[in-house]
């Protein structure tokens, strides 16, 4: 049954890439040159400013985008709100509940929008602002091809459906990201971002406390357990008290984008479920032995090679969707 279920979610994955192939070529590298030439300088001048202020601003945004592009695509409809007649937002979903950044991106939209009004997409302002926050705390920039167009639906089912779980194990992550046309090395790479995540103690407390069966899949997959000695200390710490607190995914440079999460991952460190599945896969460990023993630009080269492609999953272009003038709502015509 493996065999076919494997074929099926490659003709799957295969069908999605060739139907996004025509969305993506319309995109390009100084699409609003002529419209709108500001643009890109506003977005990245306000993000150099304020992310080099308060650096933690970068894991949010670039988290942000990833759970755009994961619902419908990379059109900013985790920016909408939830309506009274349309349902619950994505936003409103438990997977984003705890998302930052939405003022963030408010803020440099009204800017893009004084200078060029109703040109430029707020699928493109938060695409560019992520990449650019990620290259002023240090880490590697990437290409942002622009044009996309906003979408107007936002659906807090969808997410339920489609954003990647914590405690999914190895097949079900590469399952979702085949479905978005996205390889098994994209997840590896791209979990690099964690070098400056944060987790909240309740999203892997199974894993401190060590509840029989919690969050078991059944089928296998199941992660290595945390190293005793740090989920020891985490108990004892991090996660004594009764809020939620939150834990550094890179303990010691989680304002630095290093390999620092990968070793973590490698000595049993990762804090959620997902994190240990990566090495549960033969090929995803091997992978992230080699680039733990190579230079750090090269983990800058695959992960920039992801982001790219990650930030053209699905999007929207020409008569597609709209320009929202106000990110957290449709347009009224």
């Amino acid at each position: 049954m493996a065999a076919p279920m494997a074929v099926i979610r490659a003709g799957v994955a295969f069908i999605l890439a060739a139907g996004a192939i025509g969305a993506r070529s319309q995109l390009r590298m100084g699409y609003y040159d002529e419209v709108c030439p500001a643009a890109e300088r506003i977005v990245g001048d306000y993000v150099r400013q304020h992310v080099g202020r308060v650096p933690t601003v970068a894991a949010a945004l670039l988290r942000l985008h990833y759970h755009d592009c994961f619902v419908r695509g990379c059109d900013a409809s985790i920016l909408l709100n939830s309506t009274g007649g349309g349902g619950a937002a994505e936003k409103d979903a438990p997977p984003s509940m705890t998302l930052r950044g939405f003022d963030f991106i408010d803020r440099v939209k009204g800017l893009v929008e004084e200078a060029c009004p109703g040109v430029v997409s707020c699928a493109d302002v938060l695409a560019l602002a992520a990449r650019d926050a990620v290259a002023t705390i240090g880490g590697p920039a990437w290409r942002v091809p622009t044009g996309r167009r906003d979408g107007t639906v936002s659906s807090m089912q969808e997410a339920l459906a489609e954003i990647p779980s914590p405690t999914m194990s190895f097949p079900e992550l590469a399952a979702l990201f085949a479905a978005k046309g996205l390889a098994a090395r994209d997840l590896v790479w791209l979990s690099g971002a964690h070098t400056i995540g944060i987790a909240h103690c309740s999203s892997f407390a199974d894993r401190l406390y060590g509840n029989a069966g919690a969050g078991s899949n059944g089928n296998g997959t199941d992660p290595p357990p945390l190293d005793a000695a740090y989920a020891a200390n985490l108990r004892e710490r991090k996660c004594r008290t009764a809020g939620d607190a939150a834990v550094e995914m890179d303990p010691g440079s989680h304002l630095t984008f290093d390999l620092g999460y990968y070793r973590a991952v490698l000595k049993h460190r990762g804090l959620l479920r997902s994190d240990a599945a990566l090495i549960t896969d033969a090929a995803a460990r091997a992978d992230i032995a080699g680039l733990v023993g190579s230079p750090q630009e090269v983990f800058f080269q695959v992960f920039a090679r992801s982001m790219a492609r990650l930030s053209m999953v699905q999007v929207k272009t020409g008569s597609e969707g709209e320009i929202r003038r106000n990110c957290a709502v449709v347009n009224s015509h």
